[in-house]
């Protein structure tokens, strides 16, 4: 193994989370840190006002102006900033009950007015663009409207989000934009919510604002597409904040620097990722690049610039960033200049990629770089579990951290996980139906998902994700499918060729899969059609089919039984559906979603006649 941190770097990198495990009679277990969580602030914007005044002149948040240049906000007038614009939002008597809604991604508006509704006491409900951009029915920004009943909506261009503004106009609701192109829909400038004078009311709001204030909603799609919001309270992202610097000790040695893309509509981006630079008094420049062809130019233009401390991605991030980071030794150096830790989440990251960016660390900077990640959800604000090793491989979710309790339930042959700490949800915004349905008679979260230990009897290892539980299924002659690992395993041996593939087979004899392919490296493989070839005709060519009937049986030859053996796959030339809750902005899929609204491929999978984009074994 190489050596993970050179004599240059600092004494430490992650902190201790020494786990201690209960055993209960029942096969219950119990698993917490034997420390317990230090005192935490009772506010995010208590942080910022402590930063305002230690260091007021440090850049807080900077995002690319019209110019190409850097705009950047100091902590000193973020906090000066937001108190004017609560005062805006007092004026306008919103409330817990009538919130803001949030259209538009990541900048500086929008995280000055998430943090003036904080410091008031009025939630703010980031939404994911597509909602508003890419939906063609605007379905879920209706329903957001239905359940939050926002007074105000903002969005920082009225020509970009039009569409949905002017829904909201029909509803009589108060838009605020940016700039001056919603004129026609009676928009108020964002700017006027800053020339409001600081009140008494505003001083009296902060008064009261304390750990148990809803902070924001955060929307998440369950298994029936439509958002649910997630009430996040002030001592969940402060509890979590505190425990992800006990984690990461780094973090209390030097104030970090990040360069992120992550949306704000999901809590990666939001709760962690910023939260992280606000808490520690670090810089996040907003990256307005997206892991994709079209959108890394962007994320490598500014890793050019910046160098991070700390690099947060989601694994399709990741395999974005790395040929540019291998063809550029410039790029690369500067990428590893200060870098202290790789951190993913949101999926499982491919062994070949995890490789790849170690070895990119040792030939560049002289040392391996240490890739972590860490388990959570929207509901956990999001840190439950992290890695605090140098692990040798993907996938190791890591131990609790300090504060967090770890249930393990024995649930059809797998240890069903269950979280208990400040850090959890009080509950989904008035859905007290689904609240109920989340917690156990303990108070502890159901949150789906199944663990094993990462080495047999060592729980100071960590654990590893074993998958959904509501997604496992059995095959017709009852042998158990694990979805979660098996659908990791297969695309990585597909790599690059699909993006995203989906488990199939429940009540069958054998497992199939529908298949995302990657249309790019999909197209290359058959140069002899022209570039406009519509793609549902690329995917049934022969010479594209023979490719991926040739990946198949070799991954086939490799399976251990019936259970990792996929035998048919269906080449799916149209992508996941955000409309029909499928996918997500961020590029989370949603299994459930995608077989229900895909029946006939999975019925084309089983069915005795071939169809052209099915390929069997």
């Amino acid at each position: 193994m190489h050596a993970i941190i050179p004599a240059t770097a600092p004494l430490r990198l992650f902190g201790k989370l020494d786990p201690v495990v209960e055993s209960r009679p029942d096969g219950v277990i119990v698993v917490r840190s034997a420390k317990p969580l230090p005192h935490y602030s009772a506010s995010l914007v208590d942080r910022l006002e402590h930063w305002a005044k230690v260091t007021p002149h440090r850049t807080f948040l900077a995002e690319r102006d019209q110019s190409g240049g850097w705009r950047t906000l100091s902590y000193g007038a973020a906090f000066e900033q937001i108190l004017h614009i609560g005062a805006a939002l007092l004026a306008r008597d919103l409330s817990e009950e009538e919130p803001v809604l949030i259209l538009s991604g990541n900048g500086i508006d929008h995280a000055l007015l998430s943090l003036a509704g904080m410091a008031v006491g009025v939630p703010t409900c980031p939404m994911s663009t597509a909602y508003s951009t890419l939906s063609q029915d605007l379905g879920k920004l209706t329903y957001a409207l239905d359940l939050l009943t926002p007074r105000l909506v903002f969005a920082s261009n009225g020509r970009v989000f039009g569409r949905a503004l002017r829904k909201v106009k029909e509803r009589g609701i108060e838009i605020v934009v940016s700039d001056d192109t919603a004129t026609e829909l009676g928009a108020t400038p964002f700017a006027s919510l800053l020339d409001r004078p600081i009140s008494s009311a505003v001083v009296s709001a902060r008064t009261q604002v304390g750990p148990d204030t809803i902070a924001k909603f955060l929307l998440t799609s369950g298994s029936t597409g439509f958002p649910k919001a997630v009430t996040n309270t002030q001592r969940m992202l402060c509890a979590n904040q505190a425990m992800l610097a006990e984690a990461l000790a780094f973090l209390k040695d030097e104030p970090p620097v990040l360069v992120d893309w992550l949306p704000w509509a999901h809590t990666f981006g939001s709760n962690h990722n910023f939260g992280i630079a606000l808490y520690n008094g670090g810089t996040l420049y907003i990256d307005e690049g997206k892991p994709v062809a079209e959108g890394i130019a962007a994320t490598i233009a500014n890793l050019r610039e910046i160098a991070p401390t700390i690099y947060f991605n989601v694994p399709k991030g990741f395999e974005a960033l790395l040929p540019h980071l291998q063809d550029d030794l410039a790029l690369r150096r500067h990428f590893f200049s200060r870098l202290k830790l790789l951190f993913y989440a949101g999926a499982g990251l491919s062994k070949p990629v995890w490789d790849a960016y170690r070895d990119l660390a040792l030939d560049t900077a002289g040392r391996s770089v240490v890739f972590t990640t860490s388990l959570g959800s929207t509901e956990t604000a999001p840190g439950a579990l992290i890695g605090v090793r140098d692990a040798d491989r993907p996938g190791i979710v890591g131990v609790p951290h300090r504060g967090v309790e770890l249930k393990l339930v024995p649930n059809a042959g797998k240890l069903e996980a269950r979280l208990r700490g400040p850090n959890i949800t009080p509950g989904y915004w008035r859905r007290p139906d689904l609240t109920q349905a989340v917690f156990d008679a303990e108070g502890f979260y159901l949150m789906g998902d199944a663990l094993r230990l990462a080495e047999p009897t060592n729980f100071a290892a960590g654990f590893e994700f074993d998958g959904r539980v509501a997604e496992d299924f059995k095959l017709a002659t009852g042998t158990w499918v694990s979805v979660g690992p098996l659908r990791v395993d297969i695309i990585g041996k597909f790599d690059p060729l699909v993006r995203d593939a989906v488990v199939t087979g429940h009540d069958r004899d054998d497992v199939g899969m529908l298949v995302f392919p990657d249309e790019a490296e999909t197209r290359k493989l058959a140069p002899h059609l022209e570039p406009d070839t519509p793609f549902a005709e690329v995917v049934v060519d022969q010479a594209v089919k023979d490719v991926f009937q040739e990946r198949l049986a070799a991954i086939a030859r490799d399976a251990t039984g019936s259970s990792t053996r996929v035998t048919r796959i269906a080449l799916l030339a149209e992508p996941p559906s955000i409309d029909l809750g499928e996918a997500t902005d961020k590029g989370s899929l949603n299994q459930r979603a995608v077989l229900a609204n895909r029946a006939k491929d999975v019925e084309a999978l089983y069915a005795a006649e071939t169809k052209p984009h099915v390929i069997r074994l």
